[in-house]
């Protein structure tokens, strides 16, 4: 196993990514202790990747993982909730790679409508369809020698997830309309909130495009699984957001830090952002304080809305594992079994088995006893 020094960047914790202006000295770790005095120069960012705050463990992790894949030309899946900062985590991909002199686009699937997806991805021909004044160039034609982040990738139709196979399969497609054969010279970087193996198997995304996407994969975690570099993250979003506003704001409230330490977080670091944007419009001193009372009810209405959330996950749980048991014929191990299609250890899917009170003998195929065949 590779060692901290080996990696140049993981050497850099607690470098900040913002020097002094008189020097090239940068804060010291310790130094984010006690009243944050000048934000600026004690923000804990990574030097390499622009925009990334924190130390955790969770974080080195994935930045780690970062690391080994950028140099290549390697399709990469990011997985996470959303909020998390999965567009961050493609750019770093992007700056740290051979192609970071070339563009960087990023689309948002989920944001187009259907019946323009495939002009907007490929382009199109003029008189390709009503409308189609002029040829159109793109995201693949412009993204041509940099990097695409296609976002949000589980809500892509069916016909346009065809259309994007044969881009992987071939690194070539066609505008709507058109005939000429253009070379997709790029690196494909997609992010999602859905679990696309659950989803292809669900046949709700196709299970040989998820393999095509899913040469590497980097799991983006929720920032609950990251609370010690919450008080990183509230300062950077201080310092930035303060200057934006033309607030001059020298300290951040220890309770504040431990009331956004013990929050949960649903909408992750972009929620965090938002409340720390919000508390910084009515804050009238220098100190940094939220109103606690926001997340108060922000959590009550996530803990009432929980339980009918948890029965709807349950009930999609279950179906994935039955409609898994349903392929494998009833056995859950060996490796046709339903538990290696779902990813799972034999034990652990034995285990939901039993919670979700699935009868998984229903699934066996039925064979009549040797006594009872007729010749």
């Amino acid at each position: 196993m590779k060692q901290v020094s080996e990696w140049p960047f993981l050497n850099s914790i607690g470098v900040v990514a913002e020097r002094f202006k008189s020097g090239n000295r940068a804060t010291q770790p310790q130094e984010l202790s006690g009243a944050i005095g000048d934000l600026g120069h004690q923000q804990i960012q990574w030097p390499n990747f622009a925009g990334i705050v924190g130390s955790s463990s969770v974080i080195r992790t994935v930045l780690s993982r970062v690391s080994k894949v950028a140099p290549t030309d390697s399709t990469v899946l990011i997985m996470g909730e959303t909020g998390t900062g999965k567009e961050l985590i493609a750019r770093a991909i992007h700056q740290s790679s051979a192609r970071s002199g070339q563009r960087f686009i990023a689309v948002n699937c989920a944001a187009i409508p259907t019946a323009l997806i495939a002009s907007e991805l490929f382009g199109h021909e003029r008189g390709a369809f009503t409308g189609a004044l002029q040829r159109r160039v793109g995201r693949f034609e412009l993204a041509r020698g940099g990097t695409l982040f296609l976002d949000e990738i589980g809500e892509l139709p069916m016909e346009i997830q065809i259309m994007l196979l044969r881009v992987l399969q071939e690194r070539e497609f066609e505008r709507v309309g058109g005939t000429e054969p253009i070379r997709a010279d790029l690196r494909l970087v997609a992010a999602t909130n859905r679990n696309l193996k659950r989803e292809a198997i669900a046949g709700r995304f196709r299970n040989d495009l998820y393999f095509r996407l899913n040469v590497f994969e980097i799991e983006m975690p929720p920032l609950r699984a990251r609370s010690q570099d919450i008080p990183q993250l509230t300062k950077h979003f201080v310092h930035r957001l303060a200057t934006k506003l033309g607030k001059k704001i020298t300290n951040i409230s220890t309770k504040t830090l431990a009331t956004f330490q013990s929050y949960p977080w649903p909408g992750n670091v972009r929620e965090l952002q938002n409340v720390v944007e919000r508390s910084l419009i009515l804050c009238e001193g220098e100190t940094f304080a939220a109103d606690e009372s926001w997340l108060a009810s922000e959590f009550a209405s996530a803990e009432s809305s929980a339980e009918p959330l948890l029965a709807k996950l349950a009930a999609e749980e279950k179906s994935v594992i039955e409609a898994a048991l349903a392929e494998a014929n009833g056995r859950v191990a060996g490796p046709l079994g339903a538990a290696t299609r779902l990813g799972l250890a034999a034990s652990t899917l034995e285990s939901k088995i039993r919670a979700l009170r699935i009868n998984k003998h229903q699934f066996k195929s039925y064979r009549f006893p040797p006594d009872r065949i007729k010749v």
